[in-house]
């Protein structure tokens, strides 16, 4: 029983830490929106104090701001989706505007403009039109959900499709991309390094601290969109000259919403490479799914998702020489022939006379090695062996969205 309470306070803490953590991403997210305008009469007067509400649609969160002496708005840190905008002034008919899409990090203006009439009335504005960038001074291009989850990806690799955002193409990974890493895409932008580039996943830094690549993207039905930004990059990135990827991962809603997939690949598909001896022996499992919707409607959100990935393949037969029982018992002849060497005959020396040396000269910490290594019964001491080509990798995304006040 105090096992279970224990666990209880503990996923109480967990959930409140989240929410928190939730909250501080909201307050300096860089994997938001800024939505801004002026509100104006019919004559292109400025209209001070008017009440202008944006509302993002499918969480039902809204913000409320008053429009300044000069008629203007501004709606910092907004998360990306759909949002409906609302402008009231007592004189004038209210004014809704459905159909705005936010992506991330854009920051366009619309402007109002309001008619003399009843509050009571409304002019309705549906715009599905693209909004226009016309603030910041960097280059980029977002790569939306659509086609993030259409475009086919070789292993559902996310960071490929940065490829897609213009300026970018594949870097040498030299010695940044090694086992020492999860391995990744290494990708120049502009010209600039592979590893000058800043990763910012829902706000905060993505970048692998070891060699300064991104750790792992989200998976496609993990990830709402993202993007990639060069040139003259904004202040708050900081730190790498080359560009700024800024991912965002879906979220929660009012309504319930996931999906379940699996993908295969598996040899029996195959049909055998023309210069093969035989088909290749992979399979692989790609398997998963997400889920998201409310806690509390219109405040409180979470979202879920997990991938695993199981590669089985038949592994390659790799070549090594270790040394055969006659090269133990001080005779390399059959090694240094000409069967052995190409056809050449070679002249062992330091120590060895026609090919043989004493055993005792042996280091006997040699000795004890090879006593763990395989044995051979070629003269040459050649061996083949395989190397384990199975992995088992799971990728779990997470996420909780609390809204403390409009």
């Amino acid at each position: 029983m105090i096992i279970r309470i224990a666990a209880v306070h503990r996923l109480v803490a967990v959930l409140f830490e989240l929410c928190l953590l939730a909250s501080l991403a909201w307050a300096q997210s860089t994997g938001s929106a800024q939505l801004s305008g002026t509100v104006l009469d019919e004559s292109g007067g400025a209209i001070a104090g008017a009440e202008v509400t944006v509302t993002q649609t499918a969480t039902g969160s809204s913000r409320t701001v008053t429009t300044d002496a000069d008629g203007a708005y501004t709606f910092p840190n907004l998360p990306v989706g759909p949002y409906q905008l609302q402008v009231k002034k007592q004189g004038f008919s209210a004014y809704v505007q459905s159909g705005i899409v936010l992506q991330v990090n854009i920051n366009p203006t619309i402007n109002v403009t309001l008619k003399v009439g009843a509050v009571t009335e409304q002019v309705q504005v549906t715009s599905d039109a693209a909004l226009v960038e016309t603030r910041s001074n960097g280059v980029g291009q977002v790569i939306d959900h659509q086609r993030v989850v259409e475009l086919p990806l070789n292993g559902r690799v996310a960071t490929e499709l940065i490829f897609l955002s213009g300026l970018s193409t594949s870097a040498p990974p030299a010695d940044l991309n090694t086992n020492k890493n999860y391995p990744t895409v290494t990708i120049s932008v502009a010209g600039g390094l592979a590893n000058g580039m800043t990763y910012v996943m829902d706000g905060g830094t993505h970048n692998d601290p070891f060699n300064n690549l991104n750790l792992p993207m989200p998976f496609p039905d993990a990830l709402q969109e993202f993007k990639a930004e060069t040139s003259a990059l904004p202040a708050r990135y900081g730190h790498h000259a080359a560009s700024a990827v800024n991912i965002v991962t879906k979220s929660g809603t009012n309504k319930f919403h996931g999906d379940l997939f699996e993908f295969v690949r598996n040899y029996k598909f195959n049909a055998r490479n023309f210069f093969a001896a035989q088909r290749d022996s992979l399979k692989r499992n790609q398997f998963g799914g997400t889920l998201g919707g409310p806690i509390v409607a219109n405040k409180f959100f979470f979202f879920g998702a997990y991938q695993g990935t199981i590669v089985r393949q038949t592994p390659a037969a790799n070549i090594a020489f270790v040394p055969s029982v006659a090269m133990l018992a001080g005779d390399f002849t059959a090694f240094a022939s000409p069967a052995c060497n190409g056809g050449r005959q070679i002249a062992l020396r330091g120590g060895f006379e026609n090919n043989r040396i004493d055993p005792a000269r042996f280091s006997p910490a040699a000795l004890n090695l090879v006593t763990r290594l395989p044995s051979t019964t070629d003269p040459c001491g050649q061996i083949t062996y395989p190397t384990t080509e199975d992995s088992d990798e799971g990728q779990a995304v997470g996420r909780m969205d609390y809204q403390w006040t409009s």
